[in-house]
């Protein structure tokens, strides 16, 4: 389904990010490994050599705009387009809040999320002039759900839901469509964290699979797809349906009062864009007048 694609998936030495190129390239895609390791996206790329595919290797920083924008070159004076970019890369420094250095928090931010905006940044422009390009931005359930120990890592996957949403509003005209996968997987990121039988389940090429819906020609966008083990989910940013309490002297208390209306996700909606919600508050006001 991928044939004469091309793709760069970043952080694809070793764990998920080898099963995402080896995969991409399986369906055809030609793939370039980026790696802060020249070793290892050598060996990787060698990988997809081996199998009858076409890879290139290239060692670099997400966090190193010269260094990205020198890769985006190389893949286009190769193979004259981007088609898929698959934001891989990251990096754990799990600790409690109460522990965690202020650094250690910055740099989670800067690899995950600065990264991803980095490498988009990079490949907007080629794609926006083909006006074809597929984006994925790799989250996780500890960004939308929270998971003890990780403020750092969570904050940057949430953020990179709504680099996202904004990126696939952008894009949706110039043809670029922006989605999010959320895996689970065992890589050298998650060991020691699982017992042996559950990290056999988490392969990551288990995972991988989920990326030809999020980047294949009938692609959604601003979807958020949750895998592992073979199971694939959606997730949603939703908005309740919620009260209209006034601007009165007692609208605190009032919110304090009827809580479980507000919070009652029978009628929830997803927005289509960030405005739904003043829409929404103004229409209620006015009603309400």
């Amino acid at each position: 389904m991928l044939d004469g694609k091309t793709a760069i998936v970043t952080g694809a030495g070793g764990g998920l990010g080898r099963a995402h190129a080896l995969y991409l390239a399986s369906k055809g895609a030609k793939v370039l490994v980026n790696d802060v390791s020249a070793a290892a996206a050598d060996r990787v790329a060698h990988e997809v050599l081996a199998m009858g595919g076409q890879a290139l290797a290239h060692a670099a920083s997400v966090t190193d705009e010269v260094a990205v924008d020198a890769m985006v070159g190389t893949l286009l004076e190769e193979w004259g387009r981007i088609d898929i970019l698959v934001n891989n890369a990251g990096i754990l420094r799990d600790k409690s809040f109460a522990k965690m250095t202020i650094a250690d928090f910055r740099l989670v931010v800067d690899v995950h999320l600065m990264g991803a905006v980095i490498c988009s940044k990079a490949v907007w422009e080629p794609m926006r002039q083909q006006r074809f390009g597929r984006i994925v931005m790799t989250t996780s359930s500890s960004g939308l759900y929270g998971n003890f120990g990780q403020a750092n890592y969570g904050a940057a996957k949430m953020a990179l839901v709504g680099l996202m949403q904004t990126l696939a509003i952008e894009g949706e005209k110039h043809g670029i469509l922006v989605n999010c996968l959320a895996p689970t997987a065992a890589t050298g990121m998650t060991e020691g964290v699982l017992d042996a039988e559950s990290l056999k389940l988490l392969a990551p090429e288990h995972v991988s699979p989920a990326l030809l819906a999020l980047v294949s020609d009938d692609a959604p966008t601003r979807a958020i797809l949750c895998a592992g083990a073979g199971h694939f989910a959606a997730a949603d940013i939703t908005l309740t349906n919620g009260v209209q309490v006034g601007d009165g002297a007692d609208a605190g208390d009032q919110v304090v009062a009827r809580w479980k209306e507000i919070a009652d996700r029978s009628d929830a909606i997803v927005p289509s864009y960030g405005f739904v919600q003043a829409e929404r508050e103004v229409e209620a006001a006015r009603a309400a007048a």
